[in-house]
């Protein structure tokens, strides 16, 4: 009771501790709450409040603590109980100002709950779903004391050899910033300081998914026109919406690393953008700045950052040392040290931390007896959204459905894997709690049908990639081989196979394979796991795949081998069930692919909304002196917005209200969109526009809305889609946005391939 009561006592005395320094009636003043407290601060204290402490990483518990009574840090990550975090606010409120600090974490497709990884998510193409995993993501996370997320994470990726293509949603902007607006209202939700609610952080501004050759850390060279257009789209959407940070990306644009770049800082994000929240470099990126060359020490790095408008140094040491004396001799000012002490204290006033810094830590009698306990996790949401994202590629003789009958296969290093279920930055999901396919299979079939499990391969057999994939994991390695020979592990696979009326393949990556740090060269299937599906299909057994990867792969093989091929990505803690759901039709799958599969890795970058050129290559025409590489077929394997479903639909032609569309008004495309099968279903209609003749060269197409639909089977509907001035809009050679009059075709169909059209004209 004693310890409740001092608990109590220091929260009541906190709660307005900085309002008493600068008067509690200043409390309800933003503007003049911060500009008192700043006022009062030393300047050791100012660039205290600019640094971000990793828990663990960068200094031991026992000295954060001194550090954090001393007023050395503004905030700290990767701590994820109260428990953990109510000592270091308690130690914050020591200090002479009684500023609270804030916690923070990688949240980026759930907290406890996961749900399927961010290509996922977007395979969606239903923003409700979307809001879904991003509102209880910052439930469970507030809920364990956090204040901020970095995320959402909305980089533009046309590379899927770089790793962290998992983490965004594809390589549309136009998709992309659709779902960065719907992630940072649903990780804020009402406000920031709503006790339920998170603090967005974007990442990476700007351009990481541009990175050379899809390697991780590399620079980036980009032309303004494509920069604006393209790239900088849903970083813009993220803002508009209210992200209240700003995590700052990596590489270097057109020769300025990120960290140093006050065009991108000041000019863009604050300027023209208006952007009034909080900026955090990278882990380490203002040390970088030595390593990129563009600062010859630490204290340079330090300058640098700091006037390019790096407000917190994430892992900081340099801020610390090198900032006093920077000051001290002029070369950086101190209004500059106070601009960013600014937005440091503005978002811990957004997100409620001045009226009350327990506001998501709560008091010790209120803490979870356990942690992970089961019935802090959101299942029924986590299997809603896993299986919308799910995206079935082929479907040879209606292979599938499976029937709840018989004997199945499935065999697969991914088919009873809880850790690779959950993907990358898993947050603080527990891999045991996830249902693997196996399990989920298991639990639909009952006593209705018998299933055999075989590993059948390991996920690879090269050493040194399990070694890279298990260097931050030895005392719990991730990639645990089976230590059989691989011929001898088939040879049990096909066993099965050969007992059973249906194999089901697990085949893909394991999610270290999809991460930061985990850039490929290849796409392919790993030769282990493609040495089992050859043996498989010899056996004469339909043959289905599912998938699980972060990233396109090359999947000629399986297209013509696999009587069906099933994209599952990585789904989440509800991922086996999600899936079973699906492969035995207890779910229609809805899902379409919001980044293009590729036929080889030799047609990177492939992506769908590619600018026209004068020598285009024409299906069914000689393909001599055009644009194409003559080995294989032109175009992607699967399209951008692709997706089969159990049952079929049709459109009919594209319906429009008027042939031309005035520049204040608005012109009506419409088309009936019918469920031809035999099962109800759902489907997404995309619109996409082509300017057919500009100052510049325009893509052939641009994606510029979308609706889901459900239909019951034989049941159609007509689709409306409103088109504006603003619709029409691009970014032109002088870096304007602008609509010209002319002549543009509108496309609408279930993919970005088949299409059907009209044209009109904006006077």
């Amino acid at each position: 009771m004693k310890r409740l009561y001092l608990f109590g006592l220091i929260a009541g005395l906190s709660l307005h501790a900085a309002a008493a320094k600068t008067g509690p009636d200043l409390l309800d003043d933003k503007p003049a709450f911060i500009a008192s407290l700043i006022e009062q601060m030393t300047l050791e204290e100012k660039i205290g409040q600019l640094r971000l402490i990793s828990i663990g990483a960068d200094m031991p518990r026992p000295r954060i603590l001194k550090e954090l009574a001393a007023g050395h840090i503004g905030g700290t990550f990767n701590t994820v109980t109260r428990q953990d975090n109510r000592p270091m606010q308690d130690a914050a409120l020591q200090s002479r100002l009684k500023i609270p600090i804030f916690f923070a974490y990688d949240v980026v497709h759930g907290h406890r709950t996961i749900f399927p990884i961010g290509l996922g998510l977007a395979s969606s193409w239903d923003l409700d779903v979307i809001a879904k995993s991003g509102r209880v993501s910052a439930i469970e996370a507030s809920a364990d004391g956090l204040d901020m997320t970095f995320a959402p994470m909305v980089d533009i990726s046309r590379d899927p050899r770089w790793g962290r293509t998992s983490e965004g949603y594809g390589e549309d902007p136009y998709l992309v910033s659709e779902i960065a607006r719907t992630m940072v209202k649903a990780y804020q939700g009402e406000s920031p300081a709503a006790s339920d609610s998170v603090t967005a952080s974007v990442k990476h501004f700007a351009l990481y998914g541009a990175v050379e050759g899809g390697r991780d850390y590399n620079v980036v060279d980009m032309s303004p026109m494509r920069m604006h257009q393209d790239f900088l789209p849903p970083y813009r959407a993220a803002i508009d919406a209210g992200a209240g940070g700003v995590m700052v990306a990596l590489n270097s644009i057109n020769g300025v690393p990120a960290s140093a770049n006050t065009w991108l800082l000041q000019d863009l994000l604050r300027r023209d953008w208006g952007f009034d929240g909080v900026t955090v470099s990278d882990h380490g990126a203002i040390s970088e700045l030595m390593r990129h060359g563009v600062a010859r020490d630490g204290r340079e790095a330090a300058r640098l950052a700091i006037k390019a408008g790096i407000d917190m140094s994430m892992a900081d040491s340099l801020y610390r040392q090198e900032l006093p004396a920077l000051v001290e001799a002029g070369d950086v000012e101190i209004g500059e040290i106070d601009s960013a002490v600014r937005e440091v204290l503005g978002a811990k006033y957004d997100m409620g931390l001045f009226h009350d810094p327990y506001r998501r830590i709560g008091v010790a009698r209120d803490d979870p007896k356990d942690t992970n306990a089961e019935s802090r996790l959101h299942r029924e949401a986590a299997r809603d959204v896993a299986r919308q994202s799910i995206v079935l590629l082929e479907n040879h003789d209606q292979t599938l459905p499976l029937k709840k009958g018989g004997t199945i296969a499935l065999v697969g290093p991914l088919a009873d894997s809880y850790v690779d279920m959950m993907g990358s930055w898993s947050a603080a999901g527990v891999a045991k709690q996830s249902v693997t396919l196996r399990q989920g299979m298991l639990d639909a079939l009952g006593d209705e049908a018998v299933l055999l499990h075989a590993r059948g391969a390991n996920i690879t057999d090269d050493q040194h990639m399990v070694e890279y994939l298990n260097f931050l994991n030895w005392d719990d390695p991730e990639v645990v081989q089976d230590p059989r020979p691989a011929d001898e592990m088939i040879a049990e696979a096909v066993a099965a196979a050969e007992q059973a009326d249906v194999i089901v393949a697990a085949v893909g990556e394991s999610r270290g394979m999809s991460h930061e740090a985990s850039s490929r060269t290849s796409l392919q299937i790993p030769p282990s796991q493609q040495a089992l599906l050859k043996a498989l299909k010899k056996t004469g057994k339909p043959l289905v795949l599912v998938l699980m990867n972060g990233r396109p792969l090359e999947l000629n093989w399986a297209k013509a081998n696999a009587e069906a091929i099933v994209e599952t990505w990585f789904s989440g803690t509800e991922g086996g069930h999600a899936i079973a759901d699906v492969l035995f039709g207890d779910y229609n799958p809805s899902g379409k692919l919001p980044i293009s599969f590729p036929r080889s890795v030799g047609q990177i970058p492939t992506y769908y909304n590619h600018l026209r050129v004068g020598r285009p290559y024409v299906e069914g025409k000689p393909g001599n002196y055009t644009s194409q590489y003559f080995e294989e077929p032109n175009g992607p394997l699967y399209p951008f917005g692709y997706g089969l479903s159990y049952t079929g639909f049709e459109l009919s032609k594209v319906r429009l209200s008027s042939p031309t569309l005035p520049r204040e008004g608005t012109l009506e495309a419409s088309v009936t969109v019918k469920n031809t099968g035999q099962r109800d279903g759902a489907t997404v209609v995309q619109l996409y526009i082509q300017d057919l003749v500009a100052s510049v060269i325009r893509p052939v197409k641009e994606l510029k809305a979308f609706r889901k639909v459900v239909l019951k089977a034989g049941e159609e509907r007509e689709i409306r889609f409103s088109l504006d001035e603003d619709d029409l809009k691009f970014v032109n050679a002088q870096l304007q946005r602008v609509a010209e009059s002319g002549e543009f075709e509108v496309q609408i169909g279930l993919d970005s391939q088949h299409v059907k059209q009209q044209r009109f004209v904006l006077e």
